[in-house]
């Protein structure tokens, strides 16, 4: 089997007297898509953070590689630019235009040339239909389209994986298409991604595997036909139906194109 793109072994986290992670141990493989769901605070977010040495562990491992990723190490600035993460609040900066919110990371973090990463952006703000907004700022952009430059930004930065915590929560209904659409595309280029979404019909579209956590512990782990149809557990069935989900629904995904997925053969 391939070397995975992530491991997270034994991982456990907590906050004064509260554990938020319990032993939670995950391989992610180069170009695959899993997505993270679960009730809230069941530490779908918090798994994310601890990825990206944003939170602290109290026990275990997680490792990009072979490379350990550890808070406060010498080495964190230059793993985080392999980790591209979009958060649901954007993160741009507000005094930056688009097209400088994008260059500023890969310039300053990779010394990378100004014209190579603008000739990139641009090509990315093109694909995602943003091209004409390159020199507008964030208050001129709608919640959609700034979730989509967040999403080019990451990208610009060449990461070896995505992370995504809830990029739609804070976007209004009619907003949430256009950008689960753009991950979609991603899925289609074999990026490898971990996605933590309450959208159940996003998640059975992209989705080469589907990960249940709750209460801070793994609880499935399986391919999302499985999960969505046959459903192993009294606890998969009870979250499925506090979705309302449909499985009479199948391919549909509220207008998303359904895609065929990669079997987890290919990582054999």
């Amino acid at each position: 089997m391939a070397e995975p793109v992530l491991t997270i072994e034994h991982v456990m986290k907590k906050y004064e007297s509260q554990t938020v992670l319990y032993d939670v141990s995950l391989q992610v493989h180069k170009g695959e898509v899993i997505v993270i769901v679960g009730p809230s605070g069941s530490g779908k977010s918090t798994l994310l953070r601890c990825i990206n040495a944003l939170e602290e562990i109290q026990n275990g491992e997680i490792r990009l590689g072979d490379q350990p990723i550890r808070s406060g190490a010498k080495d964190l600035p230059q793993i985080r630019q392999k980790i591209g993460m979009v958060f649901q609040s954007y993160e741009l900066f507000p005094h930056l235009t688009v097209m400088n919110n994008i260059l500023l990371a890969p310039m300053k973090a990779q010394h990378r040339q100004k014209e190579e990463v603008k000739a990139e952006a641009m090509t990315l703000l093109t694909r995602i239909g943003l091209a004409d907004k390159a020199d507008s700022y964030p208050r001129q952009l709608s919640g959609g389209q700034k979730q989509r430059v967040a999403i080019v930004r990451a990208l610009c930065m060449h990461p070896e994986i995505l992370l995504f915590d809830e990029v739609t929560a804070a976007l209004d209904p009619e907003m949430v298409r256009e950008v689960l659409e753009v991950i979609l595309q991603l899925a289609d280029q074999n990026k490898t991604m971990l996605i933590v979404t309450h959208e159940m019909q996003f998640a059975r579209a992209v989705a080469d595997r589907i990960i249940l956590l709750e209460e801070g512990k793994i609880r499935d782990d399986t391919t999302p036909e499985e999960f969505f149809d046959h459903p192993k557990t009294e606890l998969a069935r009870r979250f499925l139906q506090s979705f309302e989900y449909s499985r009479t629904s199948k391919g549909d995904n509220q207008g998303l194109s359904d895609r065929p997925r990669i079997p987890s053969a290919q990582y054999s």
